[in-house]
């Protein structure tokens, strides 16, 4: 693969594992490259808004991690938040090129399985026999709290 370089990559589109979402959800697509920051941004002014009641935060490969991240730093900023998460398979196409200098151009399609994530947060009640159900936090937990014992909030950025 040295004398090959990568010119594009792309996601199979699946639709979301989640059958009973109304119509007009929000779907936050994480990616590796996305900035937490911007993601909060948007999602919580969502969220906040009057009628907002469900949104979506999905990932695959190596945004699984900031996909979690959301999530929880929604769930402690907004509190009272059910969860219904879906792990899965997803398959990515990737398309490399050969650099030989002077050759003729070669291209390669790679197919790859990665690890997927998706999350649906909910102010309404979701059924709790669903595996991957978590009920929202109980009141006098650790986001009322505003640390974990034994943390401190030293070198942290506000």
């Amino acid at each position: 693969m040295e004398n090959f370089r990568k010119v594009s990559t792309s996601e199979e589109e699946s639709p979301l594992p989640f059958p009973e979402l109304p119509p007009g959800v929000v779907e936050m697509k994480v990616k590796e490259g996305s900035k937490i920051r911007n993601l909060m941004g948007f999602a919580m002014a969502h969220m906040e808004r009057e009628g907002s009641r469900q949104i979506v935060f999905s990932g695959c490969g190596r945004a699984v991690t900031k996909t979690i991240t959301c999530v929880e730093i929604m769930k402690r900023k907004l509190g009272g938040l059910h969860q219904l998460t879906k792990v899965r398979y997803q398959t990515l196409r990737e398309v490399w090129e050969s650099a030989e200098p002077g050759g003729a151009p070669h291209r390669l399609t790679v197919h790859k399985n990665v690890p997927s994530i998706c999350i649906l947060l909910s102010r309404d009640p979701l059924d709790p026999s669903q595996m991957g159900y978590q009920p929202p936090e109980p009141a006098g937990s650790l986001a009322e709290a505003g640390e974990a014992p034994g943390c401190s909030a030293k070198g942290l950025k506000r």
